[in-house]
This record gives structure tokens, C-alpha cells and sequence, in this order.
């Protein structure tokens, strides 16, 4: 069995904690570097213009489609790598790289395609004005045929992570994410020798800067740089191994899936109540991404750790894992949402100072923080059970409380006099709680124990 490096840390053995620890802190800032990518790109397009800024916001809709794909894709090559890492089995996690790799390749050819042919009648589908849809179109084609890079990207980061090199990626995203700081004005804007593209840059300076990044982690893999090496003349085409990925993918595409389809729901519900409503409603999706971000990175500690210490044929190290994992973000979760709960006016003026965005904000805020102790537990212990292979339940927790619970709710507690939209935030807060208790109490029956991958 021929590795590169050793690793330095075994996650298998000695403190909990300090595994936490050493693999969070890098998912976290490697977290908060992929989402500043669109953040980088929204910054520099919003000096051309508002049509430039709803073609990139739009395109942003449809590009969704690339991470639900995308993160099933992740989540199951994760899940896997880390359990046979685990073991000690370095073949049969050389042999989930590349069938990984395959299956990126695939999912890249099919978005090129549909980027080429079907990105013009998407526009339109949602509502894009002319202007909007002639700038959003070379924009999303080149995002859609350059998928290629972020995908093999983002497989090759978290197969890192799942043999416990969380800092490496975090190290290549930076680096990719510097060079589109750097790219976006020269392009978007045309400085020096570049030349001036538009919108259309800003897809070019991401299409680049996730290029270089997928040429060096690749690199990395093939010069066993990190903790693995893999040699292009082993790969071997292995359906077996292709189809336990796509089972444990599909479950996990579906959750991202449904969890979108749920916020455009909630979103059309809020929109019957005007623009003021929407806007809050927005601004508290803002909010709750910044809380949700280092969430989903102690998720993906938490399934490494998982996958990790059941392929050590250590389970109950594993479940240990997972709940100290979030209990720390319980913790910061908590913090934030006092102070959301007791100065929230103060929260959102930061993002709109509209007196009745502030009211409606203030509402939203006040009756949806309670709920975030059960939302933080849900994901953590969702994540969790994903990273030992059983994406199924959590799916199935997720679809039941948006289907069954947030969105029939959020339609009838409205109509009570006097609610208003106080109706739809509590229905936000009763699904979010029920989603966390139904998250834990599959958690503690330890099914997830016996998961094969």
C-alpha cells in the first residue's frame, strides 16, 4: 500500500477534542473561502449596474443545480474514503478516488451540455428581463462548460478531508481565491492589457482561479504531497464502487434539493404580504447563512470523524464524535441567537434600514432564534450519520419537516387573524424544532452504526 506523507495526527486514537479541533478550524476557514467566491464576484459586478447584478444573482439560482449535484457526489465519496482510511484499507480508498474522479468527469460533461444548449430558456423561465438574460447567458455558459473545474475541485478537497487533511484544501482555496480577487477587476473592468469583459469576466476570473486550484490539489494526489498518492495507470473502472457512491449521493442531492425548493416556497408564501415582507424575509436568509456556514464545516468534521473511527471499527468513539461536535456549535449557535433575540433591529440595519424591513425583520428574528438549538443539532447529528454512509435518513427528517410541517403550516397559521407573517415564521420554528429532535432521536437509536459502504 503506497501512501505519501503520513499523517501527522491520528484521528482514531487519543483526545476527541483536539480531533475536533484540528480538523474544524481548517473546514471553517475553507467554508467561509468557497462562499467567497460568488461574494468577490456580487462586489465587482455591482459597480456595472442592477441588470448586471440580476444576471449574476439569477445565474446564481441555476448554478445551485452544479452544488446539489455536486455536494451528493462529495458527501458520499467522503463518507467512504474516510470509513476504508479508516481501516487502514489504502487500496479500496485509492479505488473510491477514482471512481470519484469518473463520476466527476461525467457530471461535468452533462452540465457543459446543458450549459450550452439550455441556459438562455432558463433565464427566461424565471421571469429575466432582456437585458438581463443577454448578459446572464456568456456568463452562465462559461460557468456551466468550465464546471469541470470547480467539480474535480471540490471531489479532491474532500477527499482530502476525509483522510483527515482538512488544511491543505483550506491552503488551495485560499490560493484560488486570491488569484479571482485579483482577476475580477482586471477583467470585469479591463485594467492594463486585459481585456474588458463585463459580467462575462467575472465567470472567467472564477472559472480560473478554480482551475488553478483543481490543478494543484490534483498535483498534490498524484505526488502524494498530502497523506495519499494516486497514479493515473491504476485507474480502473469499478461500477460497484460507483453505484455505493451514487446511493449514498442521491439521498444527500435530494436533502440540498428539497432544502432550496423549501426556501422558494416560503419565499412565494412571504411574497403575498409586499416587498417589505420579502426583504426581511431575505435578510434573515442572510443572517442565517452566516450562522449556517461554520455549521455545515462542523458537519463535515463531524462525518469524517464518523466515517474515520467506524472504519477503526471504533463506534462508540465515533458517536462521541459527533455529539461533542455539536455541542460545540450548539454553543455558538446559542450566542448568536441571544443576540438576535435582544438587539435584532440593531442586526438588520446592517442590511436595510427600511422601517418596516426593520419591524417585520424583528419579528422574524424574535420568533425563529428559539428554534436554533434544534436546527444546529440537526444538522451536526444530519451530517454525522451522512458521514457513515446513511444519507437516507436525514433525507427523509428533511422532507418530512419541510413538506409535512414548515410549508402546509406556513400556509394555514397565516390566516389566523392578527398572525400575518408571524404565522410563516412560526411554522419556520416548528419545522426547525421537529427537525432536530426527529435528527437526534434517529442519532441515538445508532442504526447508523451498522451502515455498509
Amino acid at each position: 500500500m503506497e501512501t505519501g506523507q503520513k499523517a501527522k495526527y491520528v484521528f482514531t486514537q487519543g483526545s476527541v477534542r483536539k480531533s475536533i479541533w484540528i480538523l474544524a478550524w481548517p473546514m471553517v476557514l475553507g467554508n467561509l473561502l468557497q462562499n467567497l467566491f460568488n461574494v468577490v464576484d456580487m462586489i465587482f459586478v455591482g459597480r456595472l449596474g442592477p441588470e448586471a447584478i440580476s444576471a449574476v444573482a439569477m445565474s446564481g439560482i441555476l448554478m445551485s443545480v452544479i452544488w446539489t449535484f455536486l455536494a451528493g457526489i462529495a458527501m458520499g465519496t467522503q463518507a467512504m474514503v474516510s470509513r476504508f482510511f479508516g481501516a487502514g484499507d489504502t487500496a479500496r480508498t485509492k479505488l473510491v478516488v477514482y471512481q470519484s474522479l469518473f463520476l466527476g468527469v461525467v457530471l461535468s460533461v452533462l452540465l457543459a451540455l446543458l450549459g450550452l444548449f439550455l441556459t438562455e430558456p432558463a433565464l427566461e423561465l424565471l421571469g429575466g428581463a432582456p437585458a438581463v438574460i443577454r448578459l446572464g447567458v456568456p456568463y452562465l455558459k462559461i460557468i456551466f462548460v468550465g464546471s469541470f473545474t470547480l467539480i474535480i475541485f471540490f471531489l479532491i478537497s474532500s477527499v482530502l478531508r476525509g483522510i483527515g487533511d482538512a488544511v491543505t484544501p483550506m491552503k488551495v482555496w485560499a490560493l484560488a481565491t486570491v488569484l479571482n480577487i485579483i482577476l475580477d477587476p482586471l477583467l470585469i473592468f479591463g485594467i492594463g492589457p486585459f481585456p474588458k469583459l463585463g459580467v462575462t469576466g467575472a465567470a472567467v476570473a472564477t472559472v480560473t482561479g478554480q482551475g488553478i486550484g483543481m490543478t494543484v490539489v490534483f498535483w498534490i494526489l498524484l505526488k502524494g504531497i498530502s497523506i495519499i498518492q494516486i497514479h493515473p495507470k491504476e485507474f480502473r473502472l469499478n461500477l460497484n464502487i460507483v453505484w455505493r457512491i451514487i446511493r449514498i449521493a442521491i439521498p444527500g442531492s435530494v436533502q440540498g434539493g428539497v432544502r432550496s425548493l423549501g426556501d422558494l416556497v416560503i419565499m412565494r408564501i412571504v411574497a403575498v404580504f409586499g416587498t417589505m415582507a420579502v426583504a426581511a424575509y431575505g435578510v434573515g436568509l442572510r443572517l442565517l447563512l452566516i450562522i449556517m456556514l461554520p455549521g455545515w464545516a462542523l458537519g463535515s468534521t463531524a462525518a469524517t470523524l464518523v466515517g474515520l473511527n467506524l472504519g477503526a471499527k471504533n463506534p462508540d468513539r465515533s458517536a462521541k464524535s459527533a455529539r461533542y461536535t455539536a455541542g460545540y456549535y450548539l454553543l455558538f449557535v446559542v450566542l448568536f441567537g441571544i443576540l438576535f433575540f435582544a438587539v435584532p433591529e440593531f442586526v438588520i440595519r446592517a442590511f436595510n434600514s427600511n422601517p418596516d424591513v426593520l419591524r417585520i425583520g424583528a419579528r422574524y428574528l424574535r420568533l425563529t432564534t428559539p428554534a436554533y438549538p434544534f436546527l444546529a443539532i440537526g444538522l451536526i447529528l444530519g451530517m454525522a450519520q451522512s458521514g457513515a454512509g446513511d444519507t437516507t435518513t436525514p433525507m427523509l427528517v428533511i422532507v418530512f419537516s419541510i413538506f409535512a410541517v414548515q410549508i402546509p403550516l406556513a400556509l394555514l397559521l397565516p390566516k389566523i387573524p392578527g398572525m400575518g407573517t408571524n404565522g410563516i415564521w412560526l411554522a419556520i420554528t416548528i419545522a426547525y424544532t421537529i427537525q432536530g429532535i426527529l435528527m437526534a432521536a434517529f442519532f441515538s437509536r445508532g442504526k447508523w452504526k451498522q451502515i455498509r459502504v
